[in-house]
């Protein structure tokens, strides 16, 4: 094939077509050409020799039937049975008055067993077919057989599950039975319908997503394995043909093909290439071995070829490539996202000013995430001094967690700071700010303690839903009480938050904190608290030095969040700590 390739399906189609139809036309030239050179004597093939045989040829020398009824030369038959590779019996009908089959009288047979279990048939001349084969009459193959005498139409490769108890057990094996007229007897051929060697090719080609199929370019017959067949979801009763496997072929691939089948009908072995068909509108892609049968005029005669489906590790990786590519995604979502949590973090998680420090107050704070990834959560605090002179503290806990939960946070945070330039109470700021998380459409809660220390050390402060502070005075530290304590922000519109008030004393280190701190599965959360208030009393120095100022708070705080029976971070979690010199 030296011609041009195609450029279209169609093309290709016609392609092999031409090439086919010269190469029958070249063989049977050969054919025709005479041996002596004579031109008078057509050679014929060995199947049109079989078939002009006379029945009953004369031979010098014959040889009996090996049913031991006919005589020399008499039917050729029985002679023939011996040379057919199957399992092969020759068959006398047994009929009734009417003519119907009742049974078969078997007449000859060959030595040819097609199971272990299954005598062969030259064992068994004279008897009766189903006392021979007794599985005969249930498994329908009586049936069939009888329909051959009555019709004369051929029995062709009918599947039979024959079934037969012998000695006790019961036997199984899938038989090939194929059956025709001979005269007024019936000649009947059966084989294993797959032999175990058989049986393990299809697994192999199964486990390695492999086929082959056969071409014979001279007859027309294709021949495809079971793992071709699964390939393709095609029958293997019904290989395609070339033209047929055009048609599946992907347009981008038709260059690709066509150079690979003019490779192979040149001659060219082995050739390879990986093409890409649509079957039943799936993608697949097939690594393609060919191989040419070539005949005695060095042409290619038939073609062979060898099909590995890379379809599944094709579609694994395109799949890993989707989750890199999703997981590369989310990673760099998850970096923005802590980029602006920082962000966010520097602008309303505050350092702590000069201006509490003239008022005579020592602030530290800190905050630690569940998630070491994390930045910030939806925890928050605020201390400041504000215009009016009252020092403004507070902390809060926003629902949820990642942006949302932080754009709450800063929501909530940032109203806090516009309400308390109001000079209203702590009671009044907590319920307006209880009116603003019921009216946000997110439908989410969230806790705080909001309070003013006056210019007396008075602390003056309500609580939605938020654990009380801590006040660690003369060593022992103590949840303030808890009376006017209201519901969560966000769970009761109209609700009015009463204001409560403690004086503190100089020495005093009141301790605000987020939940994270005391709450833990399966156990009460004034255990928790319990447990806090402890862990403060002896973190704490037994004489408060002024000398140390924010790092002596500071480190207090470090210690909470990094002692692990008390902080075990499976919630965000922060401290405010808040020390009147």
């Amino acid at each position: 094939m030296t011609f041009p390739l195609p450029d279209s399906v169609d093309a290709l189609k016609g392609m092999i077509g031409r090439e086919i139809t010269a190469l029958r036309a070249a063989v049977r030239r050969n054919a025709e050409r005479p041996l002596d050179g004579s031109g008078g004597t057509e050679l014929a093939s060995p199947l049109q020799s079989l078939a002009v045989l006379p029945p009953s040829a004369e031979t010098d020398g014959a040889s009996p039937c090996l049913c031991g009824t006919h005589e020399p030369g008499g039917s050729g038959v029985c002679s023939v049975l011996a040379a057919i590779p199957a399992s092969a019996v020759l068959l006398e009908p047994v009929q009734d008055e009417t003519g119907a089959v009742l049974d078969f009288r078997i007449v000859a047979g060959n030595r040819v067993r097609s199971a272990e279990w299954l005598e062969a048939p030259d064992h068994q001349v004279g008897q009766r077919f189903l006392e021979a084969r007794p599985g005969a009459a249930h498994s329908g193959l009586l049936a069939a057989l009888a329909d051959v005498v009555d019709t004369g139409k051929p029995l062709d490769r009918l599947v039979v599950d024959y079934t037969e108890q012998r000695l006790g057990r019961i036997h199984r094996a899938p038989l090939l039975y194929s059956a025709a007229r001979c005269g007024e007897q019936v000649l009947a051929t059966w084989q294993p319908v797959q032999s175990q060697a058989e049986l393990l090719t299809i697994d192999a080609q199964f486990v390695a997503s492999m086929g082959w199929g056969h071409w014979d370019l001279l007859s027309g017959k294709v021949t495809w394995s079971e793992g071709l067949s699964r390939i393709f979801h095609a029958d293997v009763r019904m290989p395609w043909t070339l033209e047929q496997l055009c048609d599946a072929l992907l347009p981008d691939d038709l260059t690709a093909l066509a150079e690979f089948l003019s490779s192979v009908l040149a001659g060219e072995e082995p050739a390879w290439t990986r093409i890409r068909f649509l079957v039943l509108g799936e993608l697949r892609t097939l690594d393609l071995l060919g191989r040419p049968v070539t005949g005695t005029d060095g042409r290619a005669w038939a073609l062979n070829l060898v099909a590995r489906d890379l379809t599944p590790q094709i579609r694994s990786r395109r799949r890993l490539a989707e989750t890199e590519r999703e997981s590369d995604q989310l990673r760099r979502q998850t970096e923005a996202e802590r980029r602006i949590a920082d962000t966010l973090r520097e602008a309303i998680l505050p350092t702590h000013s000069e201006a509490l420090a003239a008022v005579g107050l020592t602030v530290a704070a800190s905050y630690r995430p569940a998630e070491p990834d994390a930045a910030v959560g939806g925890d928050w605090y605020k201390c400041r001094l504000l215009p009016d002179g009252r020092v403004l503290v507070a902390i809060g806990d926003a629902s949820g967690h990642g942006l949302d939960a932080v754009a709450r946070m800063a929501q909530q945070r940032h109203a806090l700071a516009g309400l308390a330039q109001t000079g209203a109470s702590a009671g009044e700021i907590t319920t307006w700010l209880n009116e603003l998380v019921c009216s946000d459409p997110a439908d989410q809660t969230a806790t705080v303690v909001v309070g003013h220390l006056d210019e007396d050390k008075v602390l003056h402060w309500a609580d939605a839903g938020h654990p009380a502070p801590l006040l660690l005075r003369e060593g022992r530290a103590e949840p303030l009480g808890t009376e006017q304590r209201g519901p969560l922000l966000g769970a009761l519109p109209g609700y009015a938050y009463e204001t409560a008030s403690t004086r503190l004393r100089p020495g005093d280190l009141l301790v605000l904190y987020t939940d994270g701190m005391v709450e833990r599965r399966g156990e009460d959360v004034t255990e928790g608290i319990d447990r806090l208030a402890q862990a403060v009393a002896s973190a704490a120095p037994p004489e408060p030095q002024r000398g140390q100022g924010v790092q002596g708070v500071q480190g207090l705080i470090d210690a909470l969040l990094a002692d692990p029976d008390v902080a075990g971070h499976e919630d965000d979690a922060c401290v405010l700590g808040i020390r009147v010199d």
